[in-house]
């Protein structure tokens, strides 16, 4: 048997069949929904007359729509109002396990699974979101589908879908103080592109990844997409059977032996080959933040933004035109640049381990008065935790406020939008023209840089 890459030993066992010259049908183990991609899926399921065939491993919530604050009031806006209701109405009709505002499994789509322990090694997971990546970190194989997709699943459980290629990136050595999961994903963005890892499934490898925790990890697949890539996946390991064990659905006694036993033979074998390999030192990788429209316009903070010296064409015009919107100028320090508003949330970096971080930082200082900050947590149980440990109490006395879980201004899809012309420091994903509100200007970075910038005012290095 030739030797086979973790994310080819996961694919091939879910292969139900392979169309000669087309895609692979692909058996799905998890699917999760919410609001925004669902309801036209379950509009043809009812045009066709079809059930749910696999009500019991697909789960619901709602998070994109859903405002931060007063979540025991209604839904001020209409059509957001309309998309909750709907999906609630679409999972009492199908048995569908839903997670409502409030309740205690409550949270935003790509996090619930992993807390719940419904995310497991060498699964195969989709979701009518391209941030599916996230589950990666487990081991899974895990990406977004669109909405015709989620229909395929809700009817069959399977997918029809092409065989990505296979990329490895390593990143071997000691990671410098200060520096975050996020900031070695961005970093990683930044040296790819964002079209670098077009056309492939990416297997993170090395002591730079095995270090971090399982938060850390789903930071860095949850990322993947940003490159152009289908997803993202990190072998399991102890810290991941660690993370797993004894969740709500998490496999119990001779159960969770016999997953285990299986979980441990899920890792790359030696001499398997990839299509595309890179390979960067942990060493040269700094504090990192965004400076222009995409998640590939990334530099260390300590660096001049870069000029179009050495780029034509409508690689010059696009690069010109994105530090235009952003109000920026080629070669000049990002650094002390000044800040509106800062972001820490969304299923990038809404953990507690963000959570945590942010607060020892704002520990015994003041925020800077010209700072708007949302501080939001991924789940309803992240905030419990963050509640237990005193952690909200101390946010409090250095001037911020916790608010509700949800995707808030992640994207302008719910009350949360950052005004045009004001600059955000944002922990989320994306920073593309108008994704956080009308004309906002976003600057990506980790939850440290999130937490230095809200105490300075300006951009700062923690």
């Amino acid at each position: 048997m030739s030797a086979k890459t973790l994310f080819d030993k996961v694919w091939d066992a879910h292969t139900v069949k392979e169309v000669e010259g087309g895609p692979n049908v692909l058996y799905i183990d998890r699917h999760f929904i919410h609001e925004v991609t669902s309801p036209v899926a379950f509009l043809g399921l009812k045009t066709r007359g079809l059930k749910v065939a696999r009500p019991d491993q697909t789960s619901a919530t709602h998070d994109h729509n859903v405002p931060t604050t007063n979540q025991h009031l209604s839904i001020v806006d209409e059509l957001s109002k309309h998309q909750v209701e709907t999906l609630e109405a679409n999972c009492k009709e199908h048995n569908i396990v839903h997670h409502n505002l409030g309740s205690e499994g409550h949270g935003v789509v790509h996090i619930i699974g992993p807390e719940q322990g419904l995310t497991q090694p060498g699964m195969t997971i989709v979701c009518g979101d391209s941030h599916t990546s996230t589950h990666g970190a487990f081991g899974a194989v895990a990406f977004g589908i669109g909405t015709s997709e989620v229909e395929m699943v809700l009817a069959s459980q399977c997918i029809m879908q092409p065989k990505p290629k296979k990329m490895r990136i390593t990143v071997n050595g000691e990671i410098k103080s200060g520096v975050t999961a996020k900031d070695i994903a961005l970093y990683i963005i930044a040296k790819l592109t964002t079209s670098g890892g077009t056309g492939h499934f990416i297997e993170y490898a090395g002591t730079a990844f095995t270090n971090l925790s399982m938060e850390g990890r789903m930071t860095v697949c949850n990322l993947s997409i940003e490159s152009g890539a289908r997803g993202g996946l990190i072998a399991p390991d102890d810290v991941t059977f660690e993370y797993v064990k004894g969740r709500q659905f998490a496999p119990k006694g001779a159960e969770w032996d016999k997953a285990l036993a299986h979980w441990k033979t899920l890792k790359t074998d030696e001499g398997a080959v990839f299509d595309t390999e890179y390979t960067f030192d942990a060493a040269d990788i700094e504090p990192m933040i965004t400076y222009g429209t995409n998640p590939g316009m990334g530099i260390k903070i300590s660096e001049s933004i870069p000029t179009s010296d050495g780029l034509v064409g409508n690689d010059k015009i696009s690069f010109q035109n994105s530090l235009k919107y952003m109000g920026f100028k080629e070669g000049e320090k990002i650094a002390g640049k000044p800040v509106d508003y800062v972001f820490l949330g969304s299923c990038t970096n809404g953990r507690i381990e963000d959570f945590r971080e942010f607060t020892n930082y704002v520990k015994g200082k003041k925020k800077a008065d010209n700072i708007v900050a949302w501080l939001v947590p991924r789940s309803v149980a992240v905030e419990k935790q963050i509640r237990e440990e005193g952690l909200v109490k101390i946010l409090e006395t250095a001037g911020f406020e916790l608010r509700q879980p949800g995707c808030s201004a992640c994207l302008a899809m719910n009350p949360d939008k950052v005004p045009a012309g004001k600059y955000s420091v944002s922990t989320t994903n994306r920073n593309f023209e108008g994704r956080q509100g009308p004309k906002a200007r976003t600057l990506l970075a980790s939850p440290l840089v999130a937490a230095a910038c809200a105490i300075t005012g300006v951009v700062s290095l923690p």
